[in-house]
């Protein structure tokens, strides 16, 4: 038997490790299945090189649950350590590189600190998070030289034991004695809730039981000698070898892509829009599959559904960095070699290779959309509403993504006709252009409650856009940036004549004595400091009075309520313009009225009518005007 001590100036290694490298430490499982499937795989490629021909018939890696025992262990064929090894890698290189991250870390920051860690071999270790004591028993494939089994024990200290042991099966088996305060890891269902999260998609098999399956399955025949039929769950393998994105996508079918956005997501009952699959080797290793979800109008933001792999291990859901921010909201899987990632496999570090794989997806994803558009319009525009939210967040986040999407980003007007960017300032270029030379884009974000002020606008000929989603007021700021000469407007932010302004003005029927007597018996009606009465020479059909709110402050509030930089807006009172008919003949019948509390009567009906068409009148003015309105009738 060998004793030994780590060469550690530290009195104890491993409370640094629990404490400092792992955030999470139910990741221990991962790290130690990822390292039996390591050393599987390079069994398997010194067999495609004819250098070992040894039987790989069945190279399954077990994960044995003993509760009785408190332990838990992992068992791979594979290429097994010698004891020159074991003491190579375990106790000398992985232990040296824990001692040196602690130098380091005792003058770095935490942040600083989860940038470090990525460059120490440190994955065996975090089974000491979890256990009192671990064992390892390993024999190597090698058939030459020391080809005696090692057994390695170390119990949390410095101190560790090795010998020699008649270990025969090829391979390596890591047991934990798992401590009091990871007993949770003793439940059949919260390890397989581990495997079922990390190894899902593992290249090698992994199969999970108990002991006492084990014990049945090999141990007890019937008559025929065939195994006993057991009434406990047998041993089952918990993952799929081959998943969807490591296969060709020439050989797949859109249904193929369900299936598996079902195996990814079991509990979501709607079938993805379409997907993109990514599948690059040069100049970096990237492949993945990313589902365009169906959009409920009560939009929620998850940026939550990709799920990032390292070789088909799963490292994260959270995957800010790598794909660009717009598409974080996109479901599926990405796996790359090539993204830096810490010991935990938790926190990116940078990388130049990180910022060309975030490219590379938004140019990936930019093709898909100008493919469908070109290829099928119609689809393309049945799922607009859907995939709507995507594409302006992108216009609004990523100034390149724009340059792509002016190709197949879509405006929808009220009449439910879809135009490109080029397509609608052809469509409204000829009637909307104001005096001073600016384009207007005339919008309504509800076309049943702004109805009123609507049915005006189209009577003079003008086009109105519907943008009545969640993103929308972003979205128009954005396009204003980025359009010359161009402006929005929505149909509520004045009236028709002075929504896009001409050289001609209509004559008022009122001089200036008479309209400020209206515009003070007005006020008297009206709660001060909300309310701005403005009196215009308007059309004689037009309404007598409408509430309005400018275009800048509506917008800056509507903003404010999604976030930003504009959140004081929010916190500012509501104004707003009562605008004035002058040329209406019941504002001119009311201002020659003698009798004045008839006069004020009118005048407040009148204002009741313009709050109601903006849906302001409410809770007991709303019920007083019922009931004056009833009464009225009935005379």
């Amino acid at each position: 038997m060998q004793k030994g001590k780590i060469n550690v100036q530290t009195e104890n290694i491993f409370p640094i490790i629990k404490k400092f490298l792992y955030s999470d430490h139910e990741i221990f499982l991962r790290e130690l299945i990822s390292n039996a499937v390591d050393a599987t795989q390079k069994l398997k490629t010194l067999v495609s090189l004819d250098k070992y021909h040894g039987d790989v018939s069945d190279l399954t890696i077990q994960v044995v649950l003993d509760k009785k025992k408190k332990t838990l262990r992992v068992i791979d064929k594979g290429i097994g350590m010698t004891a020159e090894e074991v003491d190579k890698y375990i106790n000398q290189i992985a232990f040296s590189s824990a001692e040196e991250f602690v130098k380091k870390f005792k003058t770095k920051s935490e942040a600083e600190m989860n940038a470090l860690i990525g460059h120490f071999g440190l994955g065996f270790y975090s089974s000491f998070m979890v256990s009192d004591k671990v064992e390892i028993y390993s024999k190597t494939y090698k058939k030459s030289g020391d080809t005696k089994a090692v057994y390695w024990e170390c119990d949390g200290s410095p101190e560790y034991s090795m010998e020699e042991t008649d270990r025969k099966e090829r391979g390596t088996e890591v047991i934990l004695h798992l401590s009091d305060e990871s007993k949770e890891y003793l439940e059949e269902y919260r390890v397989l809730e581990l495997l079922k999260k990390y190894c899902k998609f593992l290249p090698v098999p992994i199969l999970f039981g108990t002991e006492k399956h084990w014990e049945k399955v090999e141990g007890e025949k019937d008559a025929d000698g065939k195994d006993k039929e057991i009434e406990t769950e047998l041993p089952r393998i918990i993952n799929n070898t081959n998943p969807l994105w490591k296969q060709k996508p020439v050989d797949l079918k859109d249904e193929d892509y369900k299936k598996f956005y079902r195996e990814l997501y079991p509990y979501n009952f709607e079938d993805p829009l379409f997907q993109v699959h990514l599948n690059v080797d040069y100049p970096f290793n990237l492949t993945g599959i990313l589902y365009f979800p169906k959009v409920k109008k009560s939009f929620e933001v998850q940026k939550d559904k990709i799920q990032l792999y390292c070789n088909q291990v799963f490292v994260t859901d959270s995957v800010e960095g790598i794909v660009p921010d717009f598409l974080t909201m996109l479901h599926g899987v990405l796996d790359s070699p090539d993204i830096p990632l810490n010991v935990s496999r938790s926190y990116l570090q940078s990388d130049p290779n990180v910022k060309k794989i975030s490219n590379h997806i938004t140019k990936k994803v930019a093709d898909k959309l100008e493919e469908l558009f070109k290829e099928n319009r119609a689809d393309f525009e049945a799922k607009w509403d859907d995939i709507k939210v995507f594409i302006q967040y992108g216009i609004i986040s990523e100034p390149n993504f724009f340059d792509r999407a002016k190709k197949f980003c879509l405006l929808k007007n009220s009449e439910g006709k879809y135009f490109t960017f080029d397509e609608y300032e052809k469509h409204v270029k000829p009637a909307q252009k104001d005096k001073d030379g600016n384009l207007i884009y005339i919008y309504s974000n509800n076309l049943t409650e702004q109805y009123n002020f609507l049915e005006p606008i189209k009577e003079r000929g003008y086009d109105v856009l519907l943008m009545d989603g969640i993103l929308d007021a972003h979205f128009i700021n954005a396009l204003e940036q980025k359009f010359e000469k161009t402006r929005f407007t929505r149909v509520d932010a004045d009236n028709v004549d002075k929504l896009i302004k001409k050289e001609e003005a209509i004559p008022s029927k009122l001089d200036d004595d008479q309209k400020n007597k209206l515009k003070e018996l007005i006020e008297k009606q009206v709660e001060k400091g909300k309310f701005t009465v403005v009196v215009e020479s308007m059309s004689e059909t037009g309404q007598p009075m409408m509430v309005m709110q400018p275009e800048f402050m509506r917008r800056m509030k509507d903003m404010s309520a999604l976030g930003g930089g504009m959140s004081y807006m929010g916190e500012l009172p509501e104004q707003y313009n009562l605008v004035v008919n002058s040329n209406n003949e019941v504002i001119n019948r009311i201002l020659k009225e003698d009798d004045e509390a008839k006069q004020a009567s009118g005048i407040k009906e009148l204002f009741n009518l313009a709050l109601l068409a903006q849906n302001m009148l409410k809770g007991k003015e709303l019920s007083d005007f019922i009931k004056r309105t009833t009464e009225m009738i009935g005379k």
